[in-house]
């Protein structure tokens, strides 16, 4: 009884979701073994796989479409022999890196040409580093003004002063001034890094 129940299960199936359920059927009913068992022959599914692949690509085209994702497809999964974006491209980094007053010249510095890096970030507060050519910090700087001032320019000048020859450096969190090239490695208070100069 339960064999039975199997068999008209298993035709259902294939006659629903299989090409040719009537050649299963008969097939599948008359090759009853002698102990028991039904044998049945593979059979094809109604569409080919590449059909359902094509469906799903349009389902995934649609979305993508929708979503204004069409560009995350491409730049996650580029074409042979494209080159995906690098962030890393387009600049020259400066090592190491110095910072100076306003005689010394702005660019990418090196070991033998010291100039002072005008492209700083800082790794703390992420942000850039400003300068003021000419200027000096006045002694009542401290975080608390940087951090409610940064990066407006123009209340940053409430504690600046005119020093010919110096330039003055802030981000957020730190500030400094120079009158000749420094290296940033012996400033360890100073977490600016060269942001890339581009060429």
């Amino acid at each position: 009884m339960e064999d039975e129940d199997l068999d008209e299960l298993l035709d259902d199936v294939e006659r629903r979701f299989c090409r040719g359920g009537s050649d299963a059927t008969s097939t599948g009913s008359s090759a009853r073994g002698t102990a028991g068992h039904v044998t049945r022959r593979a059979v094809k599914p109604e569409q080919p796989i590449s059909s359902d692949l094509a469906d799903l690509d349009a389902l995934l085209e649609d979305f993508l479409d929708e979503s204004g994702g069409s560009s995350l497809k491409t730049q996650a999964f580029p074409e042979r022999g494209e080159k995906k974006p690098s962030s890393q491209s387009g600049g020259r980094k400066c090592c190491p890196v110095f910072v100076g007053g306003s005689s010394v010249p702005s660019g990418v510095g090196t070991a033998t040409s010291k100039r002072s890096c005008d492209q700083l970030r800082c790794t703390s507060c992420d942000f850039r580093v400003l300068t003021f050519d000419d200027c000096e910090w006045d002694a009542s700087c401290d975080y608390l003004f940087l951090r409610n001032n940064v990066p407006d320019r123009l209340k940053l000048a409430a504690r600046l002063k005119k020093r010919s020859g110096s330039r003055a450096f802030a981000c957020q969190c730190s500030w400094f001034t120079a009158t000749e090239p420094t290296d940033l490695r012996g400033r360890a208070g100073l977490r600016w890094v060269c942001g890339r100069h581009r060429d």
